[in-house]
């Protein structure tokens, strides 16, 4: 275990699995609670475009994919409310339209993009120092944020109707939600790939949904089976020699199985008594 840590790349990666496990635990606890998992699906796959748009014009990729992501982000929260198209149709046209020009993208530039698989599939073993410091600064945001903005966000959460009488401006704060939503997603892109990042944001978070009701005990929960996967997956990975992001995955889901069957028989158990 000793010599397991060692390595630079192993130590950032632990460090990075905290830090995602924090601002995944924060988002995607609202994005269970509010129903927008699919909304998060179609940010997370519009970001390819910007991923391709990236390598295209040679810019950081965390730069492109993190203006593709918001500018969908609002594009799906802004036209889902006017009348006339409908929430799914938004995300189903982000979600193609961005897959689309990430294609084109790629295609379009020359040579090869060594860093696109770990982007599909995710690579946590190759973060960088950048990586750590800007999950760090999204972290920060995300916790004072929404620690002033608590019962405001549990307001229009549950009853947007309600938060209106009490004058709060729900357009703001939900395009607001949105737009972390869609840094998130860019952040954890690193840790499991744009094919299994939205399982960062729901499955941890539909397991401690589980357990309670209470919003702050979700995330807590939620952040603790993000950070036991993350570990756990970082360790699986390191002995099997399987991808980082897949194992994580894997744990994660075997949490959300385990907590599931410890509820049914906790109820069998009391209606028995």
């Amino acid at each position: 275990m000793i010599d397991f840590l060692s390595y630079k790349f192993i130590t950032n990666a632990l460090i990075i699995s905290v830090l995602c496990s924090i601002s995944s635990a924060i988002i995607g606890s609202w994005v269970v609670i509010k129903r927008k998992v699919l909304i998060s699906g179609g940010i997370t796959h519009a970001s390819f475009g910007g991923i391709g748009l990236a390598y295209l014009i040679g810019i950081n990729t965390i730069i492109g994919s993190s203006v593709f992501a918001v500018a969908s982000a609002l594009g799906i929260e802004l036209l889902s409310r006017k009348k006339g198209l409908r929430e799914d149709s938004a995300i189903g046209m982000f979600w193609s339209v961005g897959m689309a020009l990430g294609i084109i993208f790629i295609y379009l530039s020359r040579g090869y993009a060594p860093d696109l698989i770990g982007y599909l599939f995710g690579n946590i073993l190759a973060v960088s120092n950048l990586d750590i410091y800007i999950s760090a600064t999204l972290c920060l945001i995300l916790v004072v944020w929404f620690s002033l903005n608590y019962h405001k966000i549990l307001f229009i959460s549950f009853d947007e109707e309600f938060a209106k009488t009490r004058h709060l401006n729900v357009l703001l704060i939900n395009c607001l939600l949105m737009i972390f939503t869609a840094l998130t997603i860019v952040i954890n892109i690193k840790v499991s790939g744009i094919v299994l990042v939205i399982s960062m944001l729901s499955i941890g978070q539909s397991a401690a949904n589980i357990i309670t009701q209470n919003f702050k005990k979700i995330i807590i929960y939620s952040f603790l089976f993000n950070i036991i996967s993350c570990f756990a997956g970082i360790l699986t990975s390191w002995w099997l020699n399987i991808p980082s992001g897949a194992s994580i995955i894997f744990v994660l889901t075997f949490i959300y199985v385990i907590t599931l069957i410890i509820k049914k028989l906790q109820s069998k158990r009391a209606i028995l008594t």
